[in-house]
């Protein structure tokens, strides 16, 4: 059987097996009745992070019921219209044309409390959105240097961000397993962990037993079978489902006009930069996994995406957007490659944004059960790093210590979250970060080992494919 192309083929459409042509996996187009499981997964992994940053700030501005509900539909409009752009593009100018999920990025939500916390009541979100349309601009403005850059990010380097995506992330699922609220008196009980055991499970047996299709939509499966199991158990709350609204459409402004405070503005700005970091380790992550290569054209076309859904985002209520590790997860676990596949959920996105009753649906989905299933992706996420990292050569010296050093500081969060209390907040905002940490210090040491005051740069070429 042919193997896909693993360059910087022809990007376009195809909807015949890629067996049978030179299409590839991430151009298929699957007929119906695999496109809708298949998107299907990417929503209910993605729901729950897409809905957070909403949920955490209309509560810490103190937004009625009615509020909320708006904020979280311009939240789901603007993730799936980000989503639509990224994966399918805009001629040469917008879109990575990968597999790719764009939504509001949960690394915002802190310096957004901060802004909050020292604005005037009722003007916390004028001041939130001034800040987050700047910085829209500045990653518009500053993306086409990162596509300048890859020559620093060989294989060497793009395996320490992945592995550390998966692993830096692995708390998520963990605390979704216990419950998903720590201040909740039942965090960490034992039924939520049995609930997530038990979701874990039927997506193993599923995967050890299952064939064809039905082993591409274990994940799916595993969560429809956990969400059942919990229902018996009053595990599922229907709340969201009796009070969400049939249809509500964002309007513009809705929650003031925005205001421009420098203060504000250089916090986002710092921000935008480790979500430019962390989109363009996706973007590198996924072109691994999905056997594309992800050149410099494609990084600028997709961090433009994400500072024109950051710039157009606060209009309707929107914020700061970057890529979604989590889906990532779902295309190294089921091997279905197809972007346009991404763009189905990212079409069901919007619908939901559009039609909140639907959105609760999603939502009947119990913390737990999503972190059964959490496991799985975030891990699988780590795995294909460990797989490039085994690609790139380990037997070098210099290699293992870069490596080791740059695991070393993208654990360091993890391990001791006050480790940089005594920073500058501007540092907190970069190192804080285990993945921007991580890739900051892989990008330096291999600088150092392998580009100053050598004659010749032997380094591999950047983003290799598998």
């Amino acid at each position: 059987m042919a193997q896909p192309p693993t360059g910087p083929a022809a990007e376009g459409p195809c909807s015949t097996p890629p067996e049978k042509t030179t299409c590839h996996p991430v151009d298929e187009k699957l007929p119906f009745s695999r496109l809708v499981p298949a998107a299907l997964q990417h929503i209910a992994v993605m729901y729950a992070g897409v809905v957070t940053p909403p949920l955490i700030i209309g509560q810490a501005v103190g937004l009625d019921a009615a509020g909320m509900t708006r904020l979280i539909a311009a939240s789901l409009i603007v993730a799936g219209l980000a989503t639509l752009l990224q994966t399918l593009g805009a001629g040469g100018f917008a879109g990575n044309r990968l597999p790719f999920v764009n939504a509001a990025s949960s690394a915002g939500i802190a310096p957004m409390l901060a802004i909050a916390e020292t604005s005037a009541p009722g003007r916390q979100l004028p001041a939130i959105y001034g800040a987050v349309m700047v910085a829209g601009v500045f990653c518009l403005a500053v993306g086409p240097f990162f596509g300048r850059l890859l020559r620093f990010f060989p294989p060497l380097v793009t395996g320490v961000v992945i592995t550390l995506i998966g692993v830096t992330l692995m708390p998520v699922p963990v605390g979704w397993a216990q419950g998903g609220d720590p201040h909740a008196a039942d965090f960490g009980a034992g039924e939520y962990l049995a609930l997530a055991a038990f979701t874990l499970v039927v997506i193993l047996l599923l995967q050890r037993f299952g064939r064809g299709f039905v082993r591409q939509i274990a994940l799916l499966l595993g969560l429809f079978t956990g969400t059942l199991a919990a229902i018996p158990f009053g595990m599922a709350d229907f709340t969201a489902l009796r009070e969400a609204p049939v249809a509500a459409l964002p309007s513009p402004f809705a929650f003031g006009v925005p205001e421009f405070q420098p203060a504000a503005i250089l916090s986002l700005c710092i921000v935008m930069l480790v979500l430019m970091t962390e989109s363009s380790a996706g973007m590198l992550a996924l072109g691994e996994i999905c056997q594309r290569r992800t050149d410099g054209r494609t990084l600028i076309r997709g961090l433009r995406t994400d500072g024109i859904a950051t710039l157009v985002g606060p209009v309707f209520g929107g914020f700061p957007t970057s890529a979604f590790a989590q889906n990532a997860g779902v295309v190294s676990l089921t091997r279905v490659r197809s972007r346009y596949v991404v763009a189905a959920a990212g079409g069901a996105l919007l619908v939901l944004g559009v039609f909140p009753v639907l959105g609760a649906v999603v939502s009947l989905v119990p913390m737990p059960v999503l972190g059964g299933a959490g496991i799985v992706l975030f891990g699988s996420i780590a795995v294909s790093g460990i797989r490039t990292l085994s690609e790139a050569g380990l037997d070098d010296s210099s290699h293992i210590i870069l490596v080791a050093v740059a695991l070393g500081a993208g654990i360091i969060p993890l391990a001791a979250p006050t480790f940089y209390a005594g920073f500058p907040a501007w540092a907190q905002t970069v190192l804080g970060s285990g993945i921007s940490a991580g890739a900051l210090v892989a990008v330096l040491l291999n600088l150092f080992f392998h580009h100053l005051g050598t004659r010749s740069r032997h380094t591999v070429p950047a983003l290799k494919s598998s």
